[in-house]
């Protein structure tokens, strides 16, 4: 029987993803690194690449196939010594999934029709005693364990060593047979549904039967977004710090910097500027350089620092690394450039994964002030609002005008207690008020 080629994981948050595009057909030989298919995660579109050598016999999941599982069979590979009659009981490929027709119509009720039977687990891969992975063909597998044999007695003639058919065959004669299993323990009891996060689909419907609306589906980025921050708040204990930051004298930093540096095609611009004092500060509060690791902390040395970006549908957090040594012109084109990239869904995992802190700033949009959800793992995101003209009072009582920015440092409890985000967020102001001292 076929090896099956299964839909990756090619993210940790990656549940299903898109069969957006093949680039190989049925009838192909491919090698182990060759490109087999576009496919879109949440986040980004990438290419899937050949783990094994052989011929493709079967493509079970058609292009533009929405919604397939991780793990999910998606294309039978032909081993040496293996033909295309040893596929002819195989799925045919489905058409591209609607997804209207998936969803539930508005007032439908559950069970009204028959669910499709979940698709069978892949076979798991088997372990020699010295813990080392068996790579054998799913029909080898099923052939050892029905005459009882232990595949790690059978040498493989395949592919890298890969235990065939014929090699299981060959080794009937002579192989031991393996110790009969133990019993297989009871089931255990199913757990407790988790209790609905919000009113059933149907239930909200109804309550609107009578309106005109527009129903519109859940895409996988907008799906993940929901229950990430449904997750973050309700599982991180967060508390909020505020400060108002004073910006004249970055603002007029920035002004003589930008001169100089037009000729370079360089334009810095506020946000640059708090990259880099986030950056500086949690070099000098480093205990609050710290992410949550479920059972233990894990304090970072180098300060990955995080930017949201707003997409058409939902945002990314690609991430600025070694922040804390990096040049003011270096932060700008690299966050420009992740920006660039980021609103065409191009990103790479390792660009928007990590980090230990993030920054989330809406005064571009004209917003004063906001309090930010905290992105797992991270310990903590500061929420940056609109530099606005307002009355201080100076340090000799005199009233005057100044450009004050409001800023909200979200805190994850279990890893910043209140005395160092209070320490951190002094950092960070101190290091925007004094920003030739971020130069030096």
């Amino acid at each position: 029987m076929p090896t099956e080629i299964l839909m990756p994981a090619l993210s940790p948050t990656m549940e299903e993803g898109t069969l957006a595009k093949w680039l190989v057909k049925e009838g192909d030989r491919v090698s182990s690194g060759d490109l087999l298919a576009e496919i879109e995660t949440d986040k980004a579109t990438m290419e899937f690449e050949a783990a094994d050598e052989g011929i493709v016999g079967r493509l079970l999941v058609a292009e533009g196939t929405e919604g397939v599982k991780v793990n999910t069979p998606i294309a039978l590979l032909l081993e040496e010594g293996e033909s295309a009659d040893d596929i002819a009981a195989a799925p045919a490929a489905p058409p591209p999934a609607d997804p209207a027709a998936q969803a539930p119509a508005p007032g439908s009720q559950p069970g009204s029709q028959p669910a499709a039977a979940p698709a069978a687990p892949a076979p798991a891969s088997p372990q020699a005693t010295d813990g080392k992975r068996i790579f054998a063909s799913p029909l080898a597998r099923r052939i050892a364990a029905d005459k009882g044999l232990e595949l790690s007695r059978i040498k493989g003639s395949g592919p890298h060593g890969r235990i065939v058919k014929a090699d299981v065959l060959a080794a009937t004669a002579t192989a031991t047979p393996a110790p009969s299993a133990a019993p297989a323990a009871p089931a255990p009891a199913p757990a407790p549904a988790a209790a609905p996060a919000g009113p059933a689909a149907e239930t909200v419907i109804a309550m609107y039967a009578d309106r005109e609306f527009e129903e519109i589906a859940l895409d996988g980025m907008r799906r993940t977004i929901a229950a990430r921050l449904g997750e973050a708040k309700q599982t991180i204990p967060h508390f909020y710090l505020r400060r108002d930051i004073l910006l004249d004298e970055l603002l007029a930093l920035r002004s003589r910097m930008n001169a100089q540096l037009a000729g370079r095609g360089v334009k810095l611009s506020v946000n640059d500027f708090i990259i880099k004092a986030c950056a500086l500060a949690l070099q000098q509060v480093p205990a609050a350089n710290a992410v949550w690791a479920g059972d233990r902390i894990l304090k970072l040395k180098p300060s990955d620092v995080a930017v949201a970006v707003a997409i058409e549908g939902g945002l990314f957090t690609p991430v600025l690394r070694d922040a804390e040594s990096r040049s003011l012109s270096s932060l700008s084109a690299e966050m420009k450039d992740l920006a660039a990239r980021a609103r065409e869904r191009k990103l790479a995992p390792h660009e928007y994964q990590g980090g230990s802190f993030a920054i989330s700033n809406l005064g571009m949009f004209g917003i004063d002030n906001f309090d930010a959800v905290i992105n797992p793992p991270h310990g903590a995101i500061l929420a940056v609002g609109a530099g606005v003209k307002k009355p201080v009072v100076g340090p000799d009582g005199e009233l005057a005008v100044a450009t004050v920015m409001s800023v909200t440092l979200s805190v994850d409890h279990r890893v910043i207690d209140g005395a160092l985000g209070a320490e951190l967020l002094a950092a960070i102001k101190s290091n925007l008020e004094n920003p030739l001292a971020m130069l030096a």
